[in-house]
């Protein structure tokens, strides 16, 4: 089992800015092997004690809502600890602890959020993004306000409907069909 520190050092200095949104098969063993079985500690409740810093729940939501998305492409353990990174998100802005987190690191504070179905969080998200990360380019906010459109629209993510094995409507595959995602993120970038 890995300590906060050595996740921290993967995921901010090894893997950096550069490598967080990557799509890289490579990366994502690399972040099984590796992480793996802190993933699944986490997942039992085992890092708990990660909880009592910022440093520490910065590393506990990049085990539960980073790493999950790289090691489980396309499969629903992608988004097994969504609740549970959403809770520590909430809890830790609430403490301001993402506030004593340089940007761009910051933003794995509000990704749980982003990463909600619920519109209550994606509002919260865009505000964050908004408000706490001032120097930040603009891209962070623009990916909240896209994530907010679709689930405005959709109440939930189209794209996750196969892994989450859910019935995925007309309005949703035609969406899909016509872009999804990047389509709404053109539109946007406008």
């Amino acid at each position: 089992m890995s300590e906060p520190r050595q996740v921290l050092a993967f995921w901010l200095e090894e893997v950096g800015p550069k490598g967080w949104y990557a799509t890289d098969a490579a990366l994502d063993q690399t972040i099984r092997d590796r992480f793996l079985e802190t993933w699944e500690q986490a997942q039992s409740g085992a890092l708990s004690h990660w909880l009592a810093s910022p440093e520490g729940a910065l590393a506990f939501l990049i085990v539960a809502d980073q790493f999950p998305r790289n090691m489980f492409r396309d499969d629903k353990r992608a988004f097994a600890m969504d609740w549970q990174a959403l809770e520590v998100a909430k809890c830790a802005v609430k403490k301001g602890w993402d506030l004593r987190i340089d940007e761009p690191q910051r933003q794995f504070f509000y990704l749980p959020m982003m990463h909600s179905e619920n519109l209550c969080d994606q509002d919260r998200c865009v505000r964050l993004m908004l408000t706490r990360m001032p120097e930040s380019d603009a891209s962070n906010l623009l990916h909240a306000k896209v994530h907010r459109e679709v689930i405005r629209k959709f109440g939930r993510f189209p794209y996750r409907n196969a892994a989450l094995e859910r019935e995925t409507s007309v309005p949703e595959a035609d969406f899909v069909d016509q872009g999804g995602y990047s389509a709404i993120l053109q539109r946007l970038s406008v």
